[in-house]
């Protein structure tokens, strides 16, 4: 929990301060948020074999934040794989390929950090897989989601059978690869498949809104929510309950934790309002 404990001490008051991370990613600090930025416009952001290694890496290794927004730059939030550099790929080296992508998604969503993901335009194949990474998902009105590999003689291979069916169900999945399937970003939230749904335009401001939110949490029980919750969730009924017991004694003992408690004793911390 190094990185989001010390991150809680962050100078919120601090100038923004942005990072080439490769040729196709940076990563912009604006006090205890970072926003990390896959700028790729010309290929509607799809997924090269560089920028997904880089990914991976930046996540292996993030910075001291609290919460990390991620987006793009132009019209599409990601086309998906970058299907040009699978021209020559045999199946040993498919292979491989995906479970790099598996690595890096992976990294993604156990990061101790939660990631909210902006999303506008098309969210499609390698581009719902990586939005489906991220803790929160927060679609503009112009969002569209799709798994169009069966349609191209592919099947999904950077985590989408496992992770979109946790979401949305089977049936809904088998739909979209079936018979290519969108949803609209209406549907989309109606189903689950985001958290939030905003106008266009609108999407960084909410996900800075929801970082600086988690921000504000203990970095403890955020903690708890990014590596416990789900394995209590993958787990069964008795395993569950022990390791939420455990993780709630270790949350409450937090220094955050206990600050937070007495001021919503005393009447100056935030309420739950209707």
């Amino acid at each position: 929990m190094t990185n989001a404990t010390s991150s809680h001490l962050t100078d919120v008051s601090s100038q923004p301060s942005t990072t080439d991370i490769s040729e196709t990613l940076r990563f912009t600090t604006e006090g205890n948020i970072g926003i990390l930025t896959l700028d790729r416009p010309a290929k509607r952001n799809a997924l090269d074999d560089a920028t997904v290694a880089a990914l991976g890496e930046f996540f292996r290794t993030p910075p001291e934040v609290s919460a990390i927004v991620l987006t793009t730059v132009g019209d599409h939030f990601c086309a998906g794989l970058d299907l040009s550099e699978m021209a020559e790929r045999d199946a040993v080296a498919g292979l491989h390929h995906s479970r790099g992508w598996h690595k890096t998604m992976g990294m993604i969503t156990e990061s101790e950090i939660p990631v909210v993901a902006v999303l506008q335009g098309g969210v499609i194949g390698g581009g719902l897989e990586l939005a489906t990474a991220a803790h929160l998902r927060v679609a503009e009105d112009s969002a569209y989601f799709a798994l169009p590999e069966g349609k191209r003689g592919l099947f999904v291979g950077g985590g989408a059978s496992v992770r979109v069916p946790r979401l949305i169900g089977l049936s809904r999945v088998q739909d979209m690869m079936l018979t290519g399937r969108k949803f609209d970003a209406a549907e989309a939230e109606a189903i689950g498949l985001v958290n939030y749904r905003v106008p266009v335009g609108d999407g960084l401001a909410k996900a800075k809104e929801l970082a600086a939110s988690i921000a504000s949490n203990s970095p403890v029980t955020n903690y708890a929510i990014t590596q416990t919750l789900p394995r209590i969730v993958e787990s069964g009924r008795d395993e569950g309950y022990m390791m939420e017991s455990l993780m709630a004694s270790v949350a409450q003992s937090s220094t955050e934790a206990k600050d937070l408690m007495r001021s919503f004793l005393d009447g100056s911390g935030p309420k739950v309002n209707k």
